[in-house]
């Protein structure tokens, strides 16, 4: 997961929205969103390489999502896939704040990572390269593959579209959140970040809907939890940027 936009408290008719974009090497194997037959309780894409997940729910109303830290620096082997953490706060019972307190000790078992973990009520943040942990404000949000609202230029556009969606759709404004989510239109080079990439990839991996040669945009997904804590959930395949498959769930939160 690259780009993760989110409003969270701050809208009339819904707690929480998510509208987010997975990117993966196309030749990674990945299960597209279902409730998962080995963890039932949980709804999310899977990836089939290392089994974990990089958003999901439950009908209890735990969500989880994960970004990668970018720093092509950064020594990765030998260590933990991401993906299970997401997975672990999902099949848990542990307060958010709990988790992280607890993924703290953990923190440099895994490469880079941020962490948006709790409910539709409690929403808590954790980036494991700055320690930072911090409870979520009422607003809206965007995390890409920097720390929570780094002005990214991808960041910056999702929260305005986000905005944007929200106050002119009417009803359900899950079509206007799915079609920002395709804007492929690259940053310009002033406004791009500097991240120990090349100059061509700081452009490819600009846009928020990424196609580019071996890897981009796998998944969108959109995810609405409304005053009466009733929840959707949609996602969007693609393959090599054209659209390949749609799934959508309805489900009301069930008490713990």
């Amino acid at each position: 997961m690259c780009l993760i936009n989110f409003c969270f408290q701050a809208q009339e008719q819904y707690k929480l929205v998510i509208a987010a974009n997975r990117d993966e090497f196309f030749n990674r194997p990945t299960k597209p969103a279902h409730y998962w037959e080995d963890q039932p309780v949980i709804l999310a894409g899977r990836d089939l390489e290392k089994m974990g997940t990089w958003l999901g729910v439950t009908k209890t109303g735990r969500i989880a999502a994960l970004t990668n830290f970018r720093d092509p620096a950064e020594h990765t082997a030998g260590k933990r896939s991401r993906g299970e953490i997401v997975q672990a706060f999902l099949t848990g019972a542990e307060l958010p704040e709990t988790f992280m307190d607890n993924l703290q000790r953990q923190k440099d078992d895994y490469p880079g990572f941020n962490l948006l973990a709790g409910t539709a009520d409690e929403l808590w943040y954790y980036n494991n390269k700055s320690d930072c942990k911090e409870k979520i404000a009422p607003g809206v949000h965007s995390l890409s593959n920097a720390f929570l609202n780094s002005p990214w230029p991808k960041s910056e556009k999702g929260k305005a579209y986000l905005e944007e969606c929200l106050h002119r759709a009417e009803g359900r404004p899950a079509d206007c959140l799915f079609s920002f989510l395709q804007d492929g239109r690259q940053a310009p080079d002033e406004e791009l970040p500097h991240t120990g990439v090349s100059l061509d990839w700081e452009r490819r991996l600009s846009p928020l809907f990424i196609n580019s040669e071996g890897y981009g945009t796998r998944s969108s997904t959109v995810v609405l939890v409304d005053r009466r804590n009733r929840v959707f959930f949609a996602e969007r395949t693609y393959v090599q940027g054209t659209l390949s498959g749609e799934a959508s769930f309805q489900f009301a939160v069930e008490p713990f």
